[in-house]
């Protein structure tokens, strides 16, 4: 299924954010980017490294508009369990979003059933809840958060200048282009 251009659902679920349980809501989504990231579990492999190098590029997400939102299937019980036991993971600011029934998951259309865990999805949304982009890796393929950050750099960037495109490993400050007739064939 194709999520580019979707509207998120409305949910509810409880997170695990600096030492309190709060809820979070598709509300809180809006007015400003999202990047919601999901993971298969807490207490694992590869899941504390991801959250990790997203919590070392924290202060440029927020600054380019962004809260991170990263989720498993784990309950905030478990993610206050983690923080306390990793003094890396002790260190994320961001919402950890508890997902224990799956609702999100399968939302999102990322929740493997017969591991009860969710594969590793991370969705691009805009401030009026829409999703720019998506990918989703299997759980053993770990992802780049310089890669989301540059993403959703580019996905701003083409919001605020519809008439230009952004080339590949575009990043602020590179050239993009403005899409036309006079482009075919010299490219």
């Amino acid at each position: 299924m194709n999520y580019i251009g979707k509207e998120i659902d409305d949910f509810k679920v409880k997170a695990f954010q600096n030492g309190e349980t709060i809820d979070v809501t598709k509300e809180d989504m809006l007015g400003h980017w999202s990047i919601l990231l999901f993971y298969p579990a807490d207490f694992s492999f590869i899941c504390p490294t991801e959250l990790e190098a997203l919590q070392g590029l924290y202060d440029q997400f927020k600054n380019a508009g962004a809260e991170i939102y990263s989720c498993s299937e784990d309950t905030e019980f478990v993610h206050k369990a983690w923080t306390d036991a990793s003094p890396e993971i002790a260190k994320i600011q961001y919402p950890m979003l508890a997902d224990p029934a799956g609702k999100l998951a399968r939302a999102f259309d990322v929740l493997d059933e017969e591991s009860g865990q969710a594969y590793r999805g991370v969705f691009i949304i805009d401030p009026d809840g829409v999703i720019q982009s998506y990918t989703i890796n299997n759980m053993s393929i770990g992802r780049s958060a310089d890669e989301m950050l540059r993403t959703l750099e580019a996905a701003q960037f083409v919001r605020e200048h519809g008439d230009q495109v952004c080339p590949v490993n575009w990043k602020p400050g590179d050239k993009t282009l403005k899409p036309g007739m006079d482009l075919v064939g010299k490219l």
